[in-house]
């Protein structure tokens, strides 16, 4: 039986991933990511993913590397399916990286597919060797945004460490 389509909803129709089984990607593929119009593009509002199980590999030494990974966002036009982030998260445990990169990447990935209004995306590393690596990047568009990016940049909590 076919599931009714929310109100004012056209674009679910496109979606691949959700609702469907998906293979798990292999590698790291951008291709993977869906997104779907946002009803209240004129509102603020923060979207926040957590995936405390993130894994990706050291790129000298192939080892595991372990994060919580955080992206938040303020939408646009368009937002994140869950589950096509999900699967694009889980090209990166094959996937040998820096910490840094990785962090960069998933934030320029997801910018470029979204023109969020405002992103930031944290990554809290498992210790190696006896050091954690927390990259943090985020930025906004418009002077609005360019400003709360400026002032959670200053402040966000490794700053204060």
């Amino acid at each position: 039986m076919k599931k009714p389509t929310p109100a004012g909803r056209n674009d679910l129709s496109a979606l691949k991933a959700l609702g469907n089984g998906s293979a798990i990607p292999g590698k790291y593929d951008p291709s993977v990511l869906e997104t779907f119009s946002n009803s209240r593009p004129g509102r603020d509002y923060w979207v926040v993913f957590t995936a405390p199980e993130f894994t990706t590999l050291c790129p000298k030494t192939g080892q595991p590397d372990f994060a919580t990974l955080t992206i938040r966002y303020i939408p646009g036009e368009k937002l994140v399916e869950s589950k096509s982030l999900k699967l694009y998260l889980f090209g990166f445990r094959n996937n040998g990286d820096f910490h840094e990169d990785v962090v960069n990447t998933v934030f320029d990935d997801l910018r470029r597919l979204l023109d969020p209004k405002y992103m930031e995306v944290y990554g809290a590393f498992a210790p190696r060797g006896g050091i954690s690596i927390d990259p943090y990047v985020n930025g906004g568009r418009g002077a609005k945004y360019r400003k709360l990016a400026a002032e959670r940049f200053a402040s966000w909590p490794g700053a204060r460490k």
